[in-house]
């Protein structure tokens, strides 16, 4: 026997997923008397009866004899949902459908989600929704997909070729072959595209053909089911009255039933309890009846989607892996699975940025996307961002500053973290989007390197260029105390001057300006400055010009921060360094 494939549906926010799963379901509806669409927990169960109904023709066609019991949509139109779907090996799905807006075309959570599922190695197929917003358009559902194509005017058409190999061409980008699905010749080479409307339902029998043509040809031998205990994923955490703290979770291996001892992996250890009761909602005659009514069940089968109430689930976290096992068997599955957990919330890197998401799959995703970058990971954990994850981001800043950061992927702050944030200014950046997270940490790294040299560039001694004013001697030596004018640069105290033809001086001593001493004048400036070994009218007089002497390494360091430089600080280095390689000629050099 084999089960119904898992199927996900995937994509940038706003390009109709959620639209798309409820047509899905509503042709489902509409294509059963009877109305058995088990809308199962986080999951919607399409079965062999309502495809045969709604692609019947195009199974003809096809000489498609269906095996399948069935297809299983989980319910993820959230795009942190679809990354906390996982299993060990990959992804929890067996097949994903990625949804495009066909007028848009890709989009960042578009490019995430064929990262993620490259990574996966899971297959896919990419439905090009809201076709039937192509300006001029014509609906018509009496007539098949491609049938309809062909009626559009020649106009319509092109444009409508136009924007599908805008998305083959894109796919090609990134690494794929692709081809709209009536003209792959290869299912094994080429991705499958099949213009949709999640609003009309155009595409609907052709999308759900295609999944169920590619699940029997390709993925047989892995939906076979396995009679032994159940293995699964914790997909939310939800208080249920009458039963307390549940867990909904799909069993995608096995069969799970009541009385079974059930072992959820955790942060800290795994969680051993035993299933007091199974839930599935009766089948539901409207898919959008919000309040479905629960019938108890001794056990289930894969794959599906279940509720499970047992004691001590308050600290279940969605995306662990579970296991159902006999009451000897939990130290060793527990042990396993603990194993499986502590993979990925890693330690590996001796340096790096510190993670946090909300679930297992979640961070699984970003620790791969993170990788593919380049970022190193110092910890990655599962949970509110806390205290100790604040001190952390210090620990590691102190080795690193571009690491001194902390990288949230749908996570919510505990009150005493953000507090301590905000005191230490911790550098933390949440979102759901884990592109955004690496853009936005690649930007602030950015803006951090700029800073630090900029303050680097302020310990340097930068140079300075001033005249020497007649009638403003006040003290010849021991210091010279006289007024000056600024020409270029900028002069501060305690630098070593030397006269226009390369003669060291003494060191600039107190700065001036208006009976206030000041630490540095810029170009323009007329402050009273004093000179430590030196005799006006010896070494300089009035009216002689005067140059900050530049030491040959700090000239060095500013030739690679010159972008920080303006203009004129460039050109005065350069008559700096002619001074110098008169005596020297590969100064600075």
């Amino acid at each position: 026997m084999i089960r119904q494939p898992v199927i996900t549906i995937v994509g940038h926010v706003d390009h109709g997923k959620t639209s798309l799963l409820d047509k899905i379901r509503g042709s489902a509806v509409t294509a059963t008397e009877a109305g058995k669409i088990t809308q199962a927990i986080g999951a919607s169960i399409i079965p062999a009866s309502s495809l045969k109904k709604i692609c019947g023709h195009l199974l003809e066609k096809l000489k498609l004899t269906l095996t399948i019991p069935g297809l299983l949509f989980i319910d993820t139109p959230g795009h942190a949902a679809f990354i906390n779907l996982r299993k060990r090996g990959g992804a929890l799905a067996d097949i994903a459908v990625l949804v495009v807006d066909v007028n848009e075309g890709f989009m960042p959570q578009t490019l995430e989600s064929i990262e993620i599922l490259k990574n996966d190695k899971t297959p896919f197929i990419i439905a090009a929704n809201k076709i039937d917003l192509i300006n001029g358009w014509q609906t018509d559902m009496t007539v098949p997909l491609l049938k309809n194509i062909e009626q559009q005017h020649e106009r319509i058409r092109q444009l409508f070729d136009t924007k599908l190999y805008e998305a083959v061409g894109k796919l090609y980008e990134l690494g794929f072959q692709a081809e709209r699905f009536d003209r792959v010749s290869d299912y094994k080479k080429q991705l499958a595209i099949v213009p949709v409307s999640a609003f009309t339902g155009e595409g609907i029998p052709e999308l759900l053909m295609v999944l169920t043509g590619l699940a029997q040809r390709f993925l047989e031998q892995q939906l076979q089911i396995v009679q032994g205990y159940a293995k699964g994923t914790i997909l939310e955490v939800k208080e249920e009255k009458g039963f307390g703290t549940t867990v909904d979770a799909i069993v995608y291996d096995g069969v799970l039933k009541v009385n079974d001892s059930l072992v959820i992996g955790g942060i800290e250890k795994s969680i051993v309890t035993k299933i007091r009761a199974l839930l599935v909602p009766e089948p539901l005659t409207e898919m959008r009846v919000k309040k479905a009514k629960f019938t108890s069940a001794r056990e289930v089968s894969a794959a599906t989607g279940v509720k499970i109430a047992a004691p001590g689930l308050d600290e279940a976290v969605s995306g662990m892996p579970m296991r159902s096992c006999s009451a000897s068997d939990t130290a060793a599955v527990s042990a396993e699975i603990q194993k499986e957990v502590q993979e990925v919330l890693i330690q590996t890197d001796d340096e790096g940025v510190i993670i946090k998401a909300d679930a297992l799959g979640s961070l699984e995703a970003l620790i791969v996307l993170l990788r593919e970058k380049g970022i190193p990971i110092k910890t990655a954990s599962v949970g509110k961002i806390n205290k100790k994850d604040v001190a952390e981001v210090d620990v590691a800043a102190q080795k690193n500053p571009f690491y001194g950061v902390l990288l949230g992927f749908n996570v919510e702050l505990l009150s005493d973290a953000a507090a301590l944030i905000a005191e230490k200014k911790t550098k933390v950046i949440i979102h759901d989007v884990i592109y955004h997270i690496i853009e936005q940490y690649e930007q602030w790294k950015e803006e951090k390197k700029k800073a630090m040299e900029a303050a680097q560039l302020d310990l340097l001694v930068r140079g300075g260029k001033f005249r020497i004013l007649s009638g403003y001697v006040f003290r010849q030596n021991n210091p010279a105390v006289v007024g000056v004018e600024v020409l270029a640069g900028r002069i501060k105290s305690s630098e070593p001057i030397m006269t226009a033809a390369g003669k060291k001086l003494g060191v600039l001593g107190a700065i001036q300006e208006e009976k206030e001493s000041v630490p540095y004048a810029e170009k323009g400036a007329q402050p009273a400055v004093s000179m430590s070994d030196v005799t006006i009218g010896r070494q300089v007089k009035e009216g002689d010009i005067v140059y900050i002497d530049v030491p040959e390494e700090d000239f060095r360091k500013m030739k690679e921060l010159k972008h920080y430089l303006n203009k004129d600080d460039v050109d005065l280095l350069k008559e700096i360094a002619d001074i110098k390689r008169k005596e020297n000629p590969v100064w600075g050099i």
